[in-house]
């Protein structure tokens, strides 16, 4: 099975995907879509939309997890960067592929054993959990992490009903 990881941003999309088979996990791919800082709103996003297109037809995923949006002190960056994370849960939606949503603190402590790790500490664990992987980013290894997150929660009865809510 595939799943991909996203972790949507409005100048950054880092996205991953892995392939599970029972409780092991191995590396397949990572990367971020960048937009064009210069561009309205609708064509950033749009550029998002495309770029995730692409990556689901060429890795072909079986599920996808996108971090959940936190909400910071800047009010239009917050609405920005949800009008990115709708792009990154519809685009697998409208393909069929099942949605499921993770708390950026869940992500963390799943992959870091602390929901308030840092930065390092998650790159530093993706790459134990995924030997060989190449992390391009910063956003990569967070959607590798998510990737990882919901590899090990996919099972859980309350998420698996979140995850049909989300279709």
């Amino acid at each position: 099975m595939r799943l991909i990881g996203l972790d949507p941003g409005l100048r950054n999309t880092g996205w991953g995907v892995i392939g599970v088979q029972d409780n092991r996990m191995a590396y397949v791919a990572d990367g971020v879509i960048l937009t064009d800082s210069k561009l309205s709103l609708a064509e950033r996003l749009v550029q998002i939309q495309i770029g995730l297109q692409q990556i689901i037809d060429l890795y072909n995923p079986d599920e996808a997890a996108v971090e959940e949006t936190f909400v910071n002190k800047n009010a239009v960056s917050t609405l920005k960067l949800g009008q990115a994370r709708g792009i990154a849960l519809v685009v697998p939606a409208a393909k069929g592929i099942p949605v499921s949503e993770y708390l950026p603190n869940l992500v963390k402590k799943t992959v870091v054993g602390s929901g308030h790790a840092a930065k390092e500490q998650v790159q530093m664990m993706v790459r134990t959990l995924l030997p060989g992987c190449e992390i391009a980013s910063a956003d990569a290894a967070d959607a590798l992490a998510v990737a990882i997150c919901h590899a090990h929660h996919r099972q859980a009865p309350t998420l698996q009903s979140h995850a049909r809510a989300v279709r």
